[in-house]
């Protein structure tokens, strides 16, 4: 017998090549009149065109995002908002630049239109982030939700191999973790598994030829879906671990995903058997090989497999473990401080699942 709850999140989604020219137009359709263009730093030149698209609806651009959202950089966005009266939005980059963004709308309720230049999938969802303290607190708001997104393959053909991978790894994560969720759905597991399968097809593809378009249009493809599934289900012990190593460690935050979903993939492994045959359809894998297939993945594309390839110290290792069980999400496996830690172990040293 079949029971489940979908709630479809609301949305535009605009999708192709060329497609970031349509900014000012689809700005427009949302009511804002005073755009703030947000980018990090490295992206001011993307920024300078989006406000150059945007004309006369452009109030200014904030190329002061960085990863995990603190709350220093909030309230300095904050202060930018309220002197240049902005009544929207526009976030071009990948998570740290549409988390600031998402910061702004959670106290403010402002439009926010987005175009991703990485495949985070941020974008899909309605979670917010904001470290404080070096803990990184988060929650769910459709205020955050942004209105509008604007998929334009063009804008990632220059996304190097060392980003384009870790990237999609994040976005396969979101889909392992939908798949094993607490809400998970029919629907949201069918986009999960086809998100998996197009991000496996595309990202070897994109890391060898990252000039080949198509490729880069599957992997946004994939991206889509995931930040659509990770949007509509709850989060597991992964994101948990993942947003301890980030906001209390300051790990990056892509490769961070990309170490762990195989070990949480393998905590996970016998307690959630229909997650792993689908995850093991997507890669091409026996289900009891659906970990080992996602370390082969990032192996293959050249990503990162060990937190002591990433900045993680060892003695800090009984320290995460605390944080991320001390108030834990939803998990199909019980947690506990131990068997966490020993997943943390394992991912330390980069340790191929069996």
């Amino acid at each position: 017998m079949m029971n489940f709850i979908y709630q479809a999140l609301p949305g535009r989604v605009i999708f192709g090549a060329g497609k970031i020219a349509e900014t000012k137009a689809e700005a427009q359709l949302l009511g804002i009149t005073r755009a703030l263009v947000i980018s990090t730093p490295q992206q001011l030149n993307l920024a300078t065109d989006v406000q150059s698209i945007l004309g006369d609806i452009a109030a200014g651009i904030y190329d002061k995002a960085v990863m995990h959202v603190p709350a220093e950089t909030v309230a300095d966005v904050m202060r930018v908002v309220d002197e240049l009266r902005v009544d929207g939005c526009v976030a071009i980059g990948g998570g740290s630049t549409v988390g600031l963004a998402k910061a702004i709308a959670l106290q403010t309720a402002l439009p926010i239109l987005t175009i991703p230049t990485t495949y985070a999938g941020s974008e899909m969802t309605p979670v917010w982030g904001i470290t404080r303290d070096g803990i990184k607190t988060t929650g769910r708001d459709v205020n955050v939700l942004p209105k509008t997104v604007i998929y334009d393959p063009q804008l990632t053909l220059s996304l190097p191999a060392f980003i384009s991978g870790p990237s999609g790894m994040n976005a396969i994560a979101h889909c392992v973790e939908g798949l094993y969720s607490q809400n998970h759905n029919p629907i949201t597991s069918m986009m999960a598994e086809e998100g998996i399968r197009a991000l496996r097809l595309s990202l070897p593809e994109v890391v060898i030829r990252p000039e080949d378009i198509n490729a880069r249009a599957q992997a946004l493809y994939g991206a889509w879906l995931s930040g659509s599934v990770l949007g509509s289900v709850g989060m597991a012990i992964h994101h948990k671990l993942c947003h301890t190593l980030g906001g209390s460690f300051n790990l990056p935050h892509a490769q961070v995903h990309t170490v762990i979903i195989p070990q949480a993939t393998g905590f996970n492994q016998t307690y959630a058997p229909q997650a792993m045959q689908a995850i093991g359809r997507a890669l091409g894998v026996k289900a009891q090989d659906a970990a080992a297939g996602l370390y082969d993945l990032a192996k293959a594309i050249g990503a990162p497999v060990a937190l002591k390839d990433i900045g993680m110290q060892e003695k800090d290792l009984d320290k995460a473990a605390k944080i991320a069980t001390t108030d834990p999400y939803y998990n199909p496996r019980p947690v506990d401080c131990m068997a966490v830690r020993e997943l943390l172990e394992k991912a330390f040293w980069g340790i191929r699942p069996e």
